[in-house]
């Protein structure tokens, strides 16, 4: 099964149904495949062949979910860009990805003039919205001058590449995940099946649909008929006005966003009463955090966990697992991530690779047909991740005799702030980058807003006078804000060693971690 057999299903059963809603009105399945297939014949239009790359750099929106669908129908392979990295970090991905064509939000427009001289390889650009500007494709323009494209201008194989989606790197480069039809068509099937989705369904995207956390519902609920409705980006009362316009049924939403809705003043005057299930991941939410959003919203919550390397979903809970009245053994399920998702097989391993008994903590491991392909022109990175037959997550874990997952660490130097992967080798180069550093190691701790907060400790050259506030505006000039250090200490002792002069990480954390179930938060 290839993407466009979702769509065309969806457009077979349920022509004339809603399917995408947002400000600029609401279109029928039957209308958002025209406008897909519309768009597909506009970017041939152009000059671009199957087999070019394209990529989107936008907020939220229907043409988000369009561009997604004709990654397919043009045969174009499609990067999603955070829109919260700089120009330096977007100016590597464009050129790595070998990107042809960018579709903007005009939002983007400043940053992506940034980008204009540095990354030759873009030939078009299509601005998503505003008015039309010279030098610039319009996207309404562009479907609205094409007929739609009939029949396929590639035979795509399952294994061909579709999606790449660039991750932070160990390194302190972006390394692009190429996800395949096979991996995302198997992923919405293995969601419909463990969450239940269907046509009576109403999904608001509302995390970044640049993230798989949130893109995997563009074809999981197109699968089944469901209805799209879109946020362009987070605030807890555009959020909540959406979930009461659009009589919203299900989203995920990052523990970040559930703690700004329960702490807005204002969420009880909204009727959220369509909702019945509100999945979340990226990052754990506490017990007691957990237990105040149910008080708002209702015994809807449930965790799932995964990773951009497999589509992304590994294990989710499910409502009738949860418990949130019971004994210490049943009230302890609601830290957990759930079981594995229907058609992957995930394991919990020792360093042997043997599987752990419950209770020890090993790696998570995990195969499937929703692992990735590899990473884009990573293959020594590519066979680390991928042995054995297994995808190596770098998650730590324990699982119980009813095989539920709880993460309790990670292996891989990363934290999640906010929902956002920053991996600290990332942080820690933009910190060496300052002539003032002698040393710099960077750590998450405990954070009640983010989950974790990202901390670095930097050991300044004898003889060089710097400042918190001066390392931390340093970082934001070469980083992306959330990867920037909310905290910078400075101190005149050396960073503690191994002997063979590894930073110990594990020390510095334990501090701030000590009491706690577990590593992160």
């Amino acid at each position: 099964m290839l993407l466009r057999d979702i769509l065309s299903h969806a457009v077979k059963l349920y022509p004339d149904k809603p399917a995408l809603a947002d400000g600029d009105g609401t279109f029928t399945y039957r209308q958002a495949d025209e406008r897909v297939r519309r768009l597909a014949a506009g970017l041939l239009s152009l000059g671009l062949k199957p087999g070019d790359h394209i990529a989107i750099l936008a907020n939220n929106s229907h043409r988000y979910w369009e561009t997604y669908f004709v990654a397919d129908i043009a045969g174009m392979p499609l990067a999603p860009l955070n829109t919260r990295l700089t120009a330096h970090e977007l100016e590597f991905i464009l050129n790595d990805g070998e990107i042809k064509a960018l579709l903007l939000g005009m939002e983007f427009l400043e940053l992506y003039e940034q980008l204009r001289e540095k990354t030759p390889g873009i030939e078009h650009v299509v601005l998503l919205s505003g008015e039309t500007q010279d030098g610039f494709v319009d996207y309404e323009r562009l479907i609205e001058a094409n007929e739609p494209l009939q029949g396929t201008v590639r035979e795509w194989s399952e294994d061909d590449l579709l999606n790449l989606c660039y991750t932070g790197g160990t390194t302190g480069l972006p390394k692009g995940v190429m996800l395949s039809q096979r991996n995302v068509v198997s992923n919405a099937i293995h969601a419909v099946v463990t969450f239940g989705f269907s046509d009576r369904d109403t999904w608001l995207h509302v995390a970044p649909m640049f993230h798989l956390a949130d893109a995997w519902a563009c074809y999981a609920l197109t699968m089944v008929g469901g209805t799209h409705a879109f946020v362009p980006a987070f605030t807890p009362q555009g959020t909540l006005e959406a979930i009461e316009r659009h009589r919203v049924t299900k989203t995920i939403l990052v523990p970040t966003m559930i703690n700004f809705m329960v702490n807005f003043p204002g969420t009880a005057k909204y009727n959220t009463t369509s909702l019945d299930l509100i999945l979340f991941g990226a990052s754990p939410l506490s017990s007691d955090r957990l237990l105040a959003a149910v008080r708002v919203f209702g015994p809807k919550f449930c965790q799932a966990y995964g990773m951009t390397e497999t589509s992304p979903l590994l294990t989710g809970m499910k409502l009738d697992w949860m418990c949130y009245d019971g004994n210490e053994s049943d009230m302890r399920r609601l830290s957990s991530c759930g079981r594995q998702v229907a058609g992957v097989d995930v394991r919990v391993v020792n360093e042997s690779g043997a599987d752990v008994k419950p209770g020890e903590v090993g790696e998570i491991i995990a195969r499937g047909p929703n692992v990735m392909k590899g990473y884009w022109k990573r293959p020594e990175e590519t066979a680390e991740a991928l042995r054995g037959g297994y995808m190596h997550t770098g998650d730590m874990a324990t699982i119980d005799e009813e095989n539920f997952v709880y993460i309790v660490d990670r292996a891989k130097d990363m934290i999640i702030s906010g929902g956002e992967n920053v991996y600290s080798v990332e942080v820690e180069n933009a910190l060496y980058e300052h002539p003032a550093v002698l040393e710099a190691a960077v750590i998450g701790i405990p954070d009640a807003n983010w989950g974790e907060a990202v901390l670095a400790v930097v050991v300044a050259k004898e003889g060089s006078s710097v400042t918190e506030h001066e390392l931390i505006e340093h970082c934001h000039g070469l980083i992306a804000g959330y990867k920037c250090p909310k905290k910078v200490m400075l101190q005149q002792t050396p960073l503690p060693k191994s002997g063979p002069g590894k930073i110990l990480k594990s020390e510095m954390r334990k501090p701030y971690w000590e009491g706690r179930e577990r590593k992160v938060n």
